[in-house]
């Protein structure tokens, strides 16, 4: 992909943030990742989304040294490079303060699998991070947002549970692309939202079984999915 086109998808799923109403005033980012050219793209600082344009995005290398844009980069780049360097395969990341998904990140609690559209997604809870120690938030607190998230992931595939609530902040979400990763933050929101609904009608509602929960994420993903179109 050229990073033209980087730009212009980076720039759409910034907007879709937006459009989903994820996003308020200058919340939340999506970068896009380039591993031809080792390139990132992300939303610029402080910048609201409606004077976003595919020429004022920044351009990173992995380790953040600007290659194109007279703008700041967002405050989260390193979080961003963080989670490209340590997740091969991963060429998107999202970040929100999407209302429900946010309150879980809040109250500290993973959201609980309880239902098939979860598991349509994801085969088994949307984890959290322990909360950050002060040294790291007082020390390169980006960077190290995003070694909480990748130390949260040992032993998980981060393709197969593409999001994650950091602790007391809120949702980051990533893809194969920027697209899929403004997708998943979409799914993720609404998942909050519906979870949230249901422990509040029932606080001990009960995780989906493991039998229903992989049929519905099993018949989504891997060599033996069925649903969709070839």
């Amino acid at each position: 992909m050229s990073l033209q086109r980087l730009r212009e998808e980076v720039l759409d799923a910034n907007l879709e943030l937006v459009q989903r109403g994820l996003v308020v005033f200058t919340f939340g980012n999506a970068s896009g990742y380039d591993p031809a050219s080792g390139k990132v793209v992300i939303k610029p600082s402080g910048v609201p989304y409606e004077q976003l344009t595919p020429e004022n995005l920044v351009i990173s290398d992995l380790d953040g040294r600007i290659a194109e844009g007279s703008l700041r980069p967002s405050s989260d780049l390193p979080t961003h490079l963080a989670l490209y360097r340590a997740f091969p395969g991963v060429q998107g990341v999202v970040h929100t303060h999407s209302r429900y998904a946010t309150a879980w990140a809040q109250a500290g609690v993973e959201i609980p699998c309880l239902c098939t559209t979860h598991a349509d997604y994801f085969r088994g809870p949307i984890p959290i991070t322990p909360s950050m120690e002060a040294g790291d938030i007082h020390s390169a607190y980006e960077w190290n947002t995003g070694q909480v998230i990748i130390r949260r992931f040992a032993g998980i595939d981060p393709l197969l549970t593409p999001a994650v609530l950091v602790a007391g902040h809120a949702p980051f979400c990533w893809g194969a692309s920027v697209t899929e990763a403004a997708h998943t933050a979409v799914i993720v929101e609404e998942i909050a939202h519906m979870a949230y609904l249901t422990v509040t009608i029932r606080a001990d509602a009960e995780s989906l079984s493991d039998a229903l929960r992989d049929k519905h994420f099993l018949r989504k993903h891997g060599s033996s999915a069925y649903y969709g179109q070839s």
